[in-house]
């Protein structure tokens, strides 16, 4: 049985189970068991910016207004019509939230391929590609949770802190993260400072996050929003996880012509996305919507394919190691379950301490 959880498009409170039985496998196609997957916040970005990135693309349900959120998660191979690819084989890769999903392998090798399905090719090659961890190091083997939680987040800040540098730092003698405690903040800041940045490394954060914050030891200091209006006046880029209209607002107006970078990468507050990309009558320069795939093909093209993001896995690898006792991990199953944390996680109510995998498998 196939079992996934849809959403409707137009509010995401509303969520639709749909089962039906497994298909077959035809010419060219493998059909992959989702093992397990990932549940953060960066799947709510994936929702509010769905339509401008094209993440609901690349497993479109045909039914509107809902649609399937994709997530990092590892695969089994369950049945294969590709000589190339065997059964038990296990994949990890950009998945919707489902049980199991067909596939057409394309551009195969030893440690991974691509989706080669007609209707993704115009999207982001990032998300189309699919490692096959056999080929991989034990060390990653052993990480296979914390792959699916973190390394799409640690690879994200990663990116982050590889723009600033990749452009002199913008100048700027302070870095302002929002969303502190998640896990994308908290990453973009270790990052940054491995990267040679010098100057202050400041997490906006909730006030009952502060202590989290400040545990991780990636902030020189962490302030909850109510405070802000303390930040020094400082050339400043703000890397905006939050997506929090008022508090960017508030940010800028405080700043001024200190305001001299805004990066919007994420949508915690995932209702105001849509006011997010507006902007202009803010002090201070415009805020810009960062788009990692694009500083990787940049990097690609001036150190070659797949160096980038063998120095952003590396990172990550060492990063969840060190932070480790300080993040809790938590599995569940079902789709109630699925559901519980989705709409969780839209209330902003899961910690950036937590790693929460899910499973929709019934058949193991």
């Amino acid at each position: 049985m196939l079992t996934e959880l849809w959403v409707d498009r137009t509010d995401y409170r509303r969520t639709r189970v749909v089962r039906c039985d497994l298909p077959e496998p035809g010419a060219g196609e493998i059909l992959v068991a989702i093992d397990k997957f990932a549940m953060t916040a960066n799947n709510v970005t994936y929702a509010a910016s769905g339509d401008l990135f094209g993440y609901w693309q690349f497993y479109p349900t045909g039914e509107d207004p809902w649609g399937k959120v994709t997530v990092w998660g590892i695969g089994e191979v369950i049945a294969s019509q590709v000589d190339a690819i065997e059964v038990g084989e296990r994949l990890y890769g950009f998945f919707p939230m489902s049980s199991h999903v067909v596939m057409t392998p394309g551009d195969v090798t030893a440690r991974g391929f691509t989706d080669a399905v007609a209707h993704r090719q115009p999207l982001p090659g990032l998300y189309n590609q699919y490692a096959r961890t056999r080929s991989e190091p034990d060390e990653l083997h052993a990480l296979e949770d914390q792959r699916c939680i973190f390394f799409p987040l640690f690879m994200t800040g990663y990116v982050i802190a590889d723009l600033l540098l990749d452009n002199d730092w913008y100048a700027v003698e302070q870095v302002v993260i929002g969303s502190a405690s998640s896990k994308t903040g908290f990453s973009t800041a270790a990052f940054l400072r491995a990267a040679g940045f010098d100057g202050a490394i400041v997490g906006l954060t909730a006030e009952q996050n502060v202590p989290f914050a400040e545990a991780l030891e990636c902030y020189d200091g962490a302030v909850p929003y109510g405070e802000l209006e303390t930040l020094e006046h400082a050339p400043t880029a703000y890397i905006d996880i939050a997506g929090d209209v008022s508090v960017r607002s508030r940010l800028h107006s405080h700043l001024t012509d200190h305001a001299v970078l805004t990066l919007l990468v994420g949508a915690t507050h995932w209702d105001q996305f849509g006011q997010s990309l507006g902007g202009d009558s803010l002090p201070g320069s415009n805020p810009e919507v960062f788009f990692a795939p694009a500083q990787i093909e940049k990097r690609d093209a001036e150190w070659g394919g797949g160096v980038m993001m063998g120095k952003a896995y590396a990172a990550s690898i060492s990063l969840v190691q060190r932070l480790a006792p300080t993040l809790a991990m938590e599995s569940h199953a079902g789709t109630e379950a699925c559901n519980t944390i989705w709409q969780a996680l839209l209330e902003n109510q899961v910690s950036g301490q937590r790693g929460v995998m899910l499973t929709l498998r019934t058949d193991v």
